[in-house]
């Protein structure tokens, strides 16, 4: 059977004259002739605007002053529903409890139609701000689908983040509605939301209602026809905000462009990773992970969408591979850590659940280790394992898979189409075969369109060009293979990884930097093929207590910020400068050699280092 991929190349030689030898030369012609690309994605996925663009590409050397598809309009949620099909259901869903149900194209209209009157009655409006603060079920797939309608720009955050993890994020766009879960369930308790909706209601003046969506899950079965009504928007018209980790300060409130985001996704989800209109697709993600986002879009392909909600270990480690059996998933995905601890401890009853429909597992977070990716291959033998890595800033990969391409265990396949990715050192030249910055050197249709409240782009330009001039520095540290696949080796920069979501270490010292017996701290994750350790290393005159502080940190922020260790030490090195060392702590801690990692005289206190690598040497 043809690839999705192999269909898109019959096409070009048809419909443009063009034959590819190589995926190589396939992706050069994407890169150079960057307009006749992205008409080609428009014409073979027959993607429909409301008003047709007049120029496609427009450069500027200023990547963010590219112009895309001017003065067209389109809209997301029209394109999900021109997909309103009988025979293949919209949603698959599982809750931790272990219902299951299946919603139709129609039924999610229905629900999408009921939380769109409540928006207009609320008098919702093209430019307002609507948030989540909710689980990952359907209903919330409708209400972003009701404010995506209306031309309203979507924001959530997932139940596990603290009130003031969401605040920090919410108050930068004064949304004016607020749609959360009272309740819901994770690892066999539950848990409340209903009185930090309430006080971030009370706190954030914008937000003129809050809606249980409690209130609200069930989903009609009605035949009734039914009339939903769309507002087209410009081609760069926000249509979600994503905010990074907060590892620098408060979180930056990344905003993406509508038409980038759906041509993007046609392209990543179905060339890239072989999904097609009669597939299933599955990502674990809570709706605060740009993998939320980016899994949504397999709607717009006509897929079915299949979520599940809670913890996937409970009430044991086979629960999420019982569910993909049961609503039939072609396409697996989750974050590298999880299938590092599946191979470190396979479900006892793996061998006995159907997986005879998976085509694809996914992978994305953080890199996906050489000898897991082996393992993965000996549990799913003809099952394409594809690594992605792109993030939240662009809400896609820029390198990811190729369903026509052989997997070389701890390489990305390839550069994806239409990403202008090299791999550059330190002095701005361009490296093969050894580390190097993940760079674009062309513009790229999902780059964000701008920072919410950056004026004169500062935030923007700071976060990608301040490294190299007029180039996008991505900030992962990779190497470029002779095969021409990629081989990631992390961030280059301090941001934590926690099973696949993205963490930022200003918000664990943020939550802990008023408390009376703690002077200083420092967070460091380790993450090798050995071991997966959160550790917080605190300066403090007296005795902490350990517990005290996790569930101080769980409160404050979310599970995931709780570190798994927690030791005290005399003191926290720093810059000359004022900076926290964090990177080179984090490669002492993993047997590093002292003198090639950092020099002690761009130390404020340079002693400090010598308790680390004590620390090193009797702990780990």
């Amino acid at each position: 059977m043809k690839t999705v991929l192999s269909k898109y190349k019959l096409f070009l030689k048809s419909n443009n004259k063009l034959n590819f030898e190589s995926y190589k030369d396939l992706h050069n012609w994407s890169v150079n002739e960057i307009a006749d690309f992205w008409d080609s994605i428009v014409k073979f996925f027959k993607i429909e605007f409301d008003n047709p663009p007049k120029t496609i590409y427009k450069f500027d050397k200023n990547f963010i002053k590219t112009l895309w598809f001017t003065d067209s309009k389109i809209s997301y949620s029209k394109t999900v529903f021109k997909n309103d099909k009988e025979n293949t259901p919209a949603i698959k869903y599982q809750d931790e409890n272990g219902n299951y149900i299946e919603i139709s194209w129609r039924s999610l209209k229905i629900k999408t139609l009921e939380f769109q009157k409540i928006l207009i009655e609320n008098n919702v409006q093209m430019g307002d701000r609507v948030a989540g603060y909710c689980s990952n079920t359907p209903d919330v797939v409708a209400a972003f689908l009701a404010a995506n309608s209306l031309g309203a720009i979507w924001s959530s955050c997932s139940p596990d983040f603290g009130y003031d993890s969401v605040y920090d994020r919410f108050n930068q766009i004064q949304p004016k509605f607020l749609f959360y879960h009272s309740e819901y369930i994770y690892n066999g308790k539950i848990f409340s939301l209903a009185s930090k909706a309430q006080k971030l209601k009370n706190s954030i003046k914008s937000i003129s209602c809050i809606l249980d969506l409690n209130t609200k899950s069930t989903f009609s079965n009605s035949l009734e026809k039914v009339k939903l009504n769309f507002k087209s928007v410009d081609f760069d018209h926000p249509i979600w905000i994503l905010f990074s980790s907060g590892t620098t300060g408060k979180p930056k409130a990344i905003t993406h462009r509508t038409g980038g985001m759906i041509l993007e996704h046609f392209k990543a989800l179905s060339i890239h990773q072989n999904v097609c209109s009669s597939d299933s697709y599955f990502w674990y993600s809570t709706t605060g992970w740009m993998m939320w986002n980016y899994s949504l879009s397999s709607l717009l392909l006509g897929s079915s969408l299949c979520i599940y909600n809670g913890s996937p270990v409970y009430p044991d480690n086979g629960v999420i591979w019982r569910f993909a059996e049961k609503a039939k998933i072609n396409h697996f995905g989750h974050g590298a850590v999880f299938f590092q601890n599946l191979i470190n401890d396979v479900p006892k009853d793996l061998d006995s659940i159907d997986l005879s429909n998976l085509k694809s597992i996914g992978s994305t977070g953080s890199p996906l280790f050489k000898e897991t990716n082996i393992d993965l291959n000996k549990l799913f033998p003809n099952v394409h394992i594809i690594s992605l890595s792109g993030g939240t800033d662009v809400c896609t990969a820029f390198i990811g898979g190729n369903p026509d391409m052989k997997v070389i265990p701890g390489e990305i396949q390839c550069k994806m189409l239409g990403a202008s990715i090299e791999v550059w050192n330190d002095n701005g030249k361009k490296v093969k075969n050894e580390m190097g910055e993940l760079v674009l050197t062309k513009p790229f249709i999902s780059m964000p369109v701008f920072f919410w409240n950056d004026d004169n782009f500062v935030k923007y330009r700071n976060s990608y060009f301040s490294k190299f001039n007029q180039i996008w520095n991505h900030g992962d540290w990779v190497t470029q293979t002779e095969n021409d696949g990629i081989i990631v080796h992390g961030r280059s920069d301090s941001t934590l990884n926690r099973s696949g979501v993205r963490i930022g270490t200003s918000e664990i010292y943020s939550a802990i930097k008023d408390l009376s017996c703690i002077e200083d701290s420092l967070i460091i994750h380790l993450d090798d093929i050995k071991k997966d350790k959160l550790i917080l290393f605190v300066k403090s005159i007296s005795e902490i207590n350990v517990d005290e502080l996790k569930s101080i940190i769980r409160q404050r922020c979310s599970p995931r910020h709780v570190p798994d260790l927690i030791y005290q030490c005399p003191d926290i090195p720093y810059t000359i400068s004022g900076k926290k060392v964090e990177v080179p702590i984090k490669k002492i801690l993993m047997g590093k050699n002292l003198n090639n990692i950092i020099s002690k005289d761009s130390l404020r206190n340079p002693l400090s280092l010598d308790w680390f690598v004590e620390f090193y040497k009797n702990y780990l």
